[in-house]
């Protein structure tokens, strides 16, 4: 064979594999009924978080008669007890769909639920997570978060509605696009992603830092909310293709020290792009010419994290010096990160690599110097 041939491939099963319906616009929310019914369901349970209660009930008077009743129980990182009770709650209303409105912990929590329930799972985002394309969810059993994937758990229908963003608070939506951004540059060097979504983590990275800065001027603008929105879709859909060092480092964060979802990949990810800029620079390269990055892309999201006034020190998020060693082993061994699925992965979750990120972070400098 000659040695400039292609040779490739990528997992089956969840791998790769996103929504088969996604419905994008400005009060696309307002149709869910007409979702429900041409997925064949008719009693649905709306699922949300305790503080997401109004917008509940709105979805539920929307979906009116088809709608069993609302779960707003969901709480970040999706500790297991809660995905059992949920599945036992939606059994006894003799649900048959489930309809998840908010962000990554609704959508989380339904995914427990159908984990081995098997309802199908209509989501409706109103955070830019980007979980809602995938079939991956992180659970949090006995103190670790481990991650569960099946496609029981992808949702079949997804509907994007920028107006159910616009009062999303600004340091929860800054906090949640960097997320987004990091799913783009967690997927783009890894051997398990499908060529067909590397374009997809290019183009998220691009639309998203572009978006963020301009949140800062009118956090109102649906332009900007519409932006932000589509860029966690490309994100998400890039994710389908794979994961590691960064989601293995946040993951720990939020799973076993109690730091917020979207805070915790901020606050790693300009220290792990310097990483993987180092051993995979031709991907991570793509993104920083997309993302208009002069120099070094850890540099460029340590500034964009400074500029939205997020955190860019473990001590912010309450992680200090002496609790990296038990960060280390729970970040190192919460998954099988000898998967073989992930062979040929250039930045492999070490011992090693993941010490010299977590005492960047401790330091807090800007990688790539000033």
């Amino acid at each position: 064979m000659n040695a400039d041939a292609r040779s490739f491939a990528h997992p089956g099963g969840v791998f790769n594999a996103t929504p088969p319906r996604v419905v994008f616009g400005a009060d696309r929310a307002t149709q869910l009924r007409a979702e429900v019914e041409q997925l064949g369901a008719e009693r649905a349970l709306v699922v949300t978080t305790p503080g997401r209660v109004a917008l509940g009930d709105r979805v539920a008077a929307t979906i009116g008669d088809r709608c069993v009743g609302l779960l707003p129980e969901a709480i970040s990182q999706v500790p297991i007890e809660l995905a059992r009770r949920g599945r036992d709650k939606a059994v006894s209303a003799g649900a048959d769909c489930l309809v998840a409105v908010g962000g990554g912990a609704a959508t989380g929590l339904c995914k427990g639920i159908a984990y081995e329930s098997g309802l199908p799972i209509i989501a409706v985002p109103t955070t830019y997570s980007g979980s809602e394309m995938t079939g991956f969810c992180g659970m949090t059993i006995d103190g670790v978060k481990r991650m569960h994937e099946s496609l029981a758990m992808r949702p079949v229908t997804v509907v994007y509605d920028p107006q159910l963003s616009r009062t999303l608070p600004m340091r929860a939506s800054t906090a949640s696009a960097m997320n987004a951004l990091a799913h783009c540059v967690d997927a783009v060097y890894l051997p398990t992603i499908s060529p067909l979504l590397v374009p997809a983590a290019i183009e998220g990275a691009r639309v998203l830092a572009n978006a963020i800065p301009r949140l800062l001027t009118d956090p109102d603008d649906l332009g900007v909310r519409s932006d932000l929105l589509y860029g966690s879709y490309l994100a998400g859909a890039a994710l389908t293709g794979g994961f590691a060092l960064q989601h293995a480092i946040a993951h720990m964060l939020g799973g076993s020290f109690g730091v917020e979802h979207g805070i915790a990949h901020a606050v790693v990810l300009p220290y792990v792009t310097a990483h993987l800029e180092v051993v995979a620079p031709e991907p991570l390269g793509r993104i920083a010419d997309a993302v208009g990055a002069v120099g070094s892309l850890a540099g460029f999201l340590w500034d964009l994290a400074e500029q939205v006034d997020l955190p860019l020190r473990l001590a912010d998020v309450g992680v200090g010096p002496g609790d990296l060693g038990r960060a280390v082993e729970i970040a190192t061994t919460a998954e099988d990160h000898d998967d073989p699925r992930l062979a040929g992965n250039p930045a492999p979750v070490t011992e090693d690599v993941v010490r010299s990120v977590l005492a960047a972070a401790v330091a807090g400098a800007r990688p790539g110097g000033s």
